[in-house]
């Protein structure tokens, strides 16, 4: 089992002046949850090395266990810290991939052509996609059968309540649950920041960080 985790590069909050990148519990939470059931993984990111964490989710206050796993884990930060460049691999080497979230995959992933490219290969060779709080707004231009991938298909991803209330509504490139429900997605929320999941045939969404561990889960499930 071979799966695939894409990481942002982008690492500016818009022009705030403010630090950002992926959310560090939506990477350690999948990657111990897929390393302990066994999974081969590959980490990838747009501009390879290592991915920028967000600062706001390596607070003492965004930590978990998974989390606090990951800082006594010299060899996951060596992997995080040499991930590959996104357009050195290749869908045919794995059997499902992973995008964990936090705000930099708005800006980069979400308009990248290699990931998106590499998102429709995927799918249409059967193999699961997931995807977590931010990271499904990297669905956004990636089409099935000339179609946007998210349409008719039950899917979640952060609400616009979640993002109101860390105050990044007017900052974000869009809203990524306004951008499902534009795109055709029969759009699901929990309360925020409660987890969610959802699975609609090979397509798994999270909708914040506490559902990335239940992404996880969900993929593997599709995998068994």
């Amino acid at each position: 089992m071979k799966i695939l985790m894409v990481l942002t590069s982008h690492d500016t909050l818009g022009d705030t002046g403010r630090k950002t990148g992926f959310w560090l519990e939506e990477f350690a939470a999948p990657y111990y949850t897929f390393l302990d059931a066994g999974a081969a993984l590959t980490l990838a990111s747009p501009k390879g090395g290592q991915p920028p964490i967000d600062p706001v989710s390596d607070t003492p206050e965004g930590q978990t266990d998974r989390t606090r796993r990951f800082k006594q884990d010299p060899a996951a930060q060596a992997v995080l810290a040499n991930t590959t460049r996104l357009a050195d691999v290749s869908a045919d080497d794995y059997d499902a991939v992973f995008y964990p979230g936090g705000h930099g995959p708005m800006w980069d992933l979400a308009e990248d052509p290699t990931s998106i490219a590499l998102i429709e290969a995927f799918y249409n060779a059967g193999k699961p996609v997931a995807a977590v709080c931010h990271a499904p707004g990297v669905l956004h231009r990636v089409r099935f059968e000339g179609r946007p991938l998210v349409e008719g298909k039950r899917v979640t991803g952060f609400t616009n309540g979640e993002e109101e209330a860390v105050h990044l509504t007017k900052v974000v490139p869009f809203l990524v649950e306004d951008e499902l429900k534009r795109l055709g997605g029969l759009y699901e929320k929990a309360a925020d920041w409660a987890s969610f999941a959802v699975t609609d045939g090979r397509l798994v969404t999270g909708q914040n960080p506490a559902s990335s561990g239940a992404g996880a889960v969900a993929l593997l499930k599709l995998l068994a």
